[in-house]
């Protein structure tokens, strides 16, 4: 692994990726975005790993966005181009097969939450702020700041937070759903740790294929969601996982899921 991202085993299953450059607020240079792509095509060929944690090194930046000093000297195609980057390595870690938590230890502006948009869950520092701070700058969150903040909490919240560009505080963030939980600093990383091995002691095919079910079936209307559910649900009954868990259950046990 590079040292711009740096990948940890947290527990059995479980995985912690860290952006690395704390000197640089973990902007995302062109360098760091090869190796985050990198990172996320290394995860997707592990079938044990059931659930991954993003954050930041240090504790003042989860991810400040682009790397706006590597963009001064851009010509116009070449920002477009970078802005295009951004926004296809995010999708990779969007398109993770499993359970994505941001880690939100720091500020999270532009490019850095939209980062943590394209995670499943975001827990976040009751001592830090995030924002899409782009019109501020005279452009747009491009990197799908504008269609995934949307989806999560709603047209006008979002509407609100783009046009003013101002950066939200953490419990804002939480009443408006945009995060899901709240730590004080020092028991931040921990508190999502612990979340993060409870996801990753269930069934592994039954997480992606929740992952599946939800993230296709909010994009269509009801009755095509059902049926893509029911569909996901059937992935999961002919497995070994499955009969383990009704065999530990009446055992009064803890399953021991192989992903089979």
């Amino acid at each position: 692994m590079g040292e711009l991202v740096k990948l940890e085993e947290v527990e059995d299953h479980v995985l912690l990726m860290t952006l690395n450059r704390p000197e640089a607020a973990n902007a995302l240079s062109k360098a760091m975005l090869e190796e985050i792509a990198r990172t996320a095509k290394e995860i997707e060929n592990r079938p044990d790993i059931r659930a991954v944690m993003v954050t930041g090194s240090g504790n003042k930046a989860f991810c400040a966005g682009a790397d706006l000093k590597e963009r001064a000297g851009m010509s116009d195609d070449e920002v477009i181009k970078t802005v295009e980057n951004i926004g296809n390595t995010i999708r990779l870690i969007e398109q993770i097969q499993v359970p994505t938590i941001a880690v939100i230890n720091g500020v999270a502006f532009g490019g850095g939450l939209e980062l943590a948009l394209a995670c499943d869950l975001r827990i976040m520092s009751t001592s830090t702020k995030v924002g899409l701070t782009e019109t501020s700058l005279a452009i747009i969150p491009g990197a799908g700041g504008t269609q995934r903040l949307t989806r999560l909490i709603g047209l006008g919240k979002a509407k609100a937070m783009i046009y003013s560009a101002r950066p939200v505080e953490a419990e804002r963030a939480l009443s408006i759903g945009l995060v899901e939980y709240i730590h004080e600093p020092q028991f931040l990383l921990q508190e999502s740790k612990d979340f993060a091995c409870a996801i990753g002691r269930n069934g592994p095919i039954a997480l992606r294929q929740a992952k599946k079910a939800i993230n296709y079936g909010i994009e269509t209307d009801l009755t095509t969601g059902l049926e893509f559910e029911r569909l996901c649900y059937q992935k999961t009954i002919p497995t070994h996982d499955r009969t383990e868990g009704l065999q530990a259950f009446k055992e009064k046990r803890k399953p021991v899921y192989k992903g089979e």
